[in-house]
């Protein structure tokens, strides 16, 4: 009976929920590239067409918007039922006492952090502003005056979704990467360097969050520090570099 409770625990954990988290993850992901890489473009290319854009905004955002955050929130809650649903997870975690080492540990936990800060960002500050945004849609195709808010809400929700999109290049990599490269290539990583890697990523990213949240000199649109998110491909290019960065870390503090 016990092995039965066992089996059906490591079933749920490594297999049911795991397979759950992949599959909402890929609609979480695959939202946020549309909305970074195909509507805010788009939508910026209405121009004067005020009417129109805000219909669009109205119909097509808020469908997209409410996939996009309960996929955030599915996700997340995946993630969390897998670690505590296998056995001794977080003790061999913490310990790195596990057949993966220290380094894969560790590297998985830099992933999972961005997962958990971008699902933040999703509920806490996209969706707050966005509905400001599509409240102010409705406003404007009824007739009724436009909402002053909105601007400001909607550049806020375009600030935490541009580094969303940044994020998610580290995060997908690290959440990946554990189970297909970190586990043999950095199983013999030392505790202290490997979480020596674990506070500098944390701390790269907190710097960049907060410089998303306009902390760090505003949410002007004359503040330099904001320039990976003046358009995709800017943020396509601070996702890379970000990347690159944390990956070259990984490879000298875990190798």
């Amino acid at each position: 009976m016990q092995a039965l409770e066992l089996l059906s625990r490591d079933y749920l954990g490594n297999f049911a929920f795991r397979w759950l988290h992949v599959v909402v993850g890929i609609c979480w992901i695959g939202l946020l590239y549309y909305f970074n890489l195909v509507q805010v473009p788009a939508f910026a290319a209405y121009g004067d067409e005020g009417r129109a854009r805000n219909f669009a905004i109205d119909k097509v955002a808020r469908r997209a918007l409410w996939w996009f955050r309960w996929a955030a929130i599915a996700t997340l809650v995946t993630g969390l039922l897998i670690t505590g649903l296998i056995e001794n997870y977080y003790k061999d975690f913490m310990s790195g006492s596990s057949l993966n080492g220290v380094g894969h540990n560790v590297a998985i936990s830099v992933g999972m952090v961005l997962g958990t800060l971008m699902a933040a960002n999703v509920w806490m500050v996209i969706w707050k502003n966005q509905r400001v945004v599509l409240a102010n849609a409705v406003n404007v195709i009824d007739g009724r005056d436009a909402d002053p808010a909105a601007a400001g809400a909607g550049r806020r929700a375009l600030l935490a979704s541009r580094q969303n999109f940044i994020f998610s290049f580290s995060m997908l990599f690290f959440m990946v990467g554990p189970a297909h490269f970190y586990s043999g290539a950095f199983a013999d990583a030392s505790s202290g360097s490997a979480w020596t890697f674990f506070v500098i990523a944390i701390a790269i990213t907190a710097i960049l969050e907060l410089n998303a949240l306009g902390l760090l000199g505003g949410t002007a649109a004359t503040n330099k520090l904001l320039w990976p998110y003046e358009n995709h491909k800017n943020a396509l290019i601070a996702g890379g570099v970000l990347w690159l960065v944390l990956w070259l870390l990984s490879e000298i503090l875990l190798g």
